[in-house]
C-alpha cells in the first residue's frame, strides 16, 4: 500500500485519480487492446501488454491506486475463467493463480476499494449464474459468497459506493429482461433488492460510480437500444434521471470513473454499428461531452476500470 499513498500524496489532497482503462471487446473479432485515458486531460494511449487473449463479454474492477483487474469473458475459442491484474502505475500485467470459480461471459464488476473485487452473474450457455466471487486485496484470494445475486443474471451492470455498498442493475435473467438493482452491503456482503429498480427491464447496459455521493446507469436495451443516464443517490437510493443522456441510443458500452470529478460510457453499438465514442459526464453538474480522441477502434462489450482516488 505504499505505492498508493505516495500516488496520493503526489495527486495532493484535492486532486483525482491518474487513469481509466476500458479493455476488451469485439471489433472484427476478439481482441486483447486496453486503452488508457489520462485523467489529467483525457488523452488516450494504448499498453503495449494487452490482455492474455482476445476477450470480449469480459467485467473488470479495480483496487484504487494499487491493480485493475480484467475477468472471466469469452475469446475466440471458448468461455474463461481467467483473471488479469494490471499494476498500477507501471501497468505491468500478471494472471492470477486463482481465477474465478466459474467461466462466466457478460459478467459484472465493482469494488470495495482496499478491502476487495467482485464478480458477478454472467452466462456459460446454456446456464446462467447467481453467482458472486470475491477477490481479498491484496492476497488476491477468492471465495464465493454464501449470498449471490436475487436470480442468475447476465448482461447487467455493476457500480459501487466504495466503503458502503455495491450495486447489480438489471440484465436478463430466465423470464426476460430484470429491472431489479441488487444491493450488497459492505464488509458483511449482506444482499437488499431496492424499492426503487430501473424504469424497464434493461440489458447490456453500463454502470459507474462517484464514490461517497451518487451511482450512473446508462445505455442498454429496453425494447430498443436507449440513450438515457439514471442517477442513484447513495444518501437514500433514490433514482433520477439526468437530463443530459449519452450522444447516441447505445448498448454493449462499458464504464468507469475519476470519482470527484467526471465519469466515462465508452464504446458500445448503435443503430450505425460498433462506435469507438467516449462520453464523458462532468460530477460537477452531470453534463455530457464528448472526448474528441475515443477509442482506437470501435469496439462493443468491452469492460472498464480506473486508477482513481476514493
Amino acid at each position: 500500500m505504499l505505492l498508493g499513498i505516495l500516488n496520493a500524496q503526489a495527486l495532493g489532497a484535492g486532486g483525482g485519480g491518474v487513469a481509466g482503462y476500458f479493455g476488451g471487446g469485439y471489433t472484427t473479432s476478439q481482441v486483447a487492446t486496453v486503452n488508457k485515458f489520462s485523467f489529467s486531460d483525457d488523452t488516450r494511449s494504448t499498453l503495449g501488454t494487452g490482455l492474455t487473449a482476445g476477450n470480449w463479454k469480459l467485467a473488470a474492477f479495480a483496487n484504487a491506486t494499487v491493480a485493475g483487474y480484467f475477468a472471466g469473458g469469452e475469446t475466440s475459442s471458448a468461455r474463461v475463467s481467467t483473471v488479469d491484474k494490471f499494476s498500477f502505475p507501471a501497468d505491468s500485467k500478471s494472471t492470477l493463480g486463482t481465477g474465478l470459480s466459474y467461466s462466466p461471459e457478460t459478467a459484472s464488476g465493482f469494488s470495495n476499494s482496499g478491502t476487495a473485487g467482485y464478480n458477478l452473474g454472467g452466462r456459460a450457455f446454456p446456464s446462467s449464474y447467481s453467482t458472486v466471487n470475491k477477490f481479498a486485496f491484496p492476497s488476491d484470494s477468492r471465495s464465493t459468497l454464501g449470498t449471490g445475486l436475487a436470480s442468475a443474471t447476465w448482461s447487467g451492470a455493476a457500480m459501487a459506493n466504495s466503503g458502503t455498498a455495491g450495486y447489480y442493475l438489471g440484465g436478463e435473467t430466465g423470464s426476460g429482461r430484470s429491472d431489479r438493482v441488487d444491493k450488497f452491503a459492505f464488509p458483511s456482503d449482506s444482499r437488499t433488492t431496492l424499492g426503487t429498480g430501473l424504469p424497464a427491464g434493461t440489458t447490456n447496459l453500463a454502470a459507474m460510480a462517484n464514490s461517497g455521493t451518487a451511482g450512473y446507469v446508462g445505455g442498454g436495451s429496453t425494447t430498443s437500444r436507449i440513450n438515457t443516464v439514471y442517477k442513484y443517490d447513495f444518501s437514500n437510493d433514490s433514482r433520477s434521471t439526468l437530463s443530459a443522456t449519452l450522444s447516441a441510443a447505445n448498448s454493449g458500452l462499458g464504464a468507469m470513473a475519476n470519482s470527484g470529478l467526471a465519469g466515462y460510457f465508452g464504446g458500445g453499438a448503435t443503430s450505425v454499428g460498433r462506435v469507438a465514442t467516449v462520453d464523458k459526464v462532468d460530477f460537477s453538474d452531470d453534463t455530457r461531452s464528448t472526448l474528441g480522441t475515443g477509442l482506437s477502434a470501435n469496439t462493443d462489450f468491452l469492460a472498464g476500470m480506473a486508477d482513481e482516488l476514493i
